[in-house]
């Protein structure tokens, strides 16, 4: 049923009329726009000041019925000069998520569309000789808002350096198997049996945030 969704969107021209950034008011666009200009080093990501851009079109795609969108911001990996870089990737990023979300309000669309936005894993407590942070499985952080979830609450807890979580451990798996149930579905339903006879499941070892619904 997606895929005859999305086929049908496609071939419509609406998707392509998402893309078109010409169609929007300039004040809409602006608002998904950070306008610090770049001095000295290039700190921000690659994409430039205007990344949050994205976040507008991904708006547009839902309005056009797409399911699904997903948007990626380049350059968080920050191995070297983190705090230089942070200062101008976190509010391009900040920016563009604030504005998405309050254009879907204001649309009417956010009770019925669910906002992720994460990385895959955090970044290290200790800064290294390059002043950078390296890569951190044991902590990450998430924002959620829409979809009729719980929001306006902080989940979990950890020690003062934000490197080993403390309280209330919410997972990737966790935070996928709440997506899908505010879709209906069950995220420990069985997709295919392998060759070999074993199961092979949705969301195998993730549960419901409970909070959020």
């Amino acid at each position: 049923r997606f895929s005859q969704q999305a086929a049908s969107i496609l071939t419509s021209g609406k998707f392509a009329e998402a893309l078109d950034l010409s169609k929007e008011d300039p004040k809409t666009v602006a608002k998904y726009t950070y306008g610090q200009k770049q001095v000295g080093h290039q700190n921000t990501t690659s994409e430039g000041p205007e990344a949050g851009r994205k976040l507008l079109i991904a708006r547009r795609m839902i309005e056009a019925g797409v399911r699904v969108v997903s948007v990626s911001i380049s350059d968080f990996d920050t191995h070297t000069r983190n705090f230089d870089r942070m200062r101008q990737l976190m509010p391009i990023t900040d920016n563009a998520i604030f504005a998405l979300i309050t254009d879907l309000q204001s649309r009417g669309l956010l009770d019925t569309t669910t906002v992720i936005a994460w990385g895959e894993f955090g970044r290290t407590p200790k800064v290294n000789a390059k002043a950078g942070r390296d890569h951190w499985p044991r902590v990450s952080n998430a924002i959620l808002a829409g979809g009729g979830l719980k929001v306006g609450q902080v989940i979990g807890k950890t020690d003062k350096y934000a490197g080993e979580v403390t309280d209330s451990p919410v997972s990737f798996q966790d935070i996928v198997a709440t997506l899908y149930n505010r879709l209906g579905m069950d995220s420990r339903a069985e997709t295919i049996v392998d060759p070999s006879g074993r199961p092979h499941y949705l969301t195998p070892g993730g549960s419901v945030v409970r909070q959020l619904i």
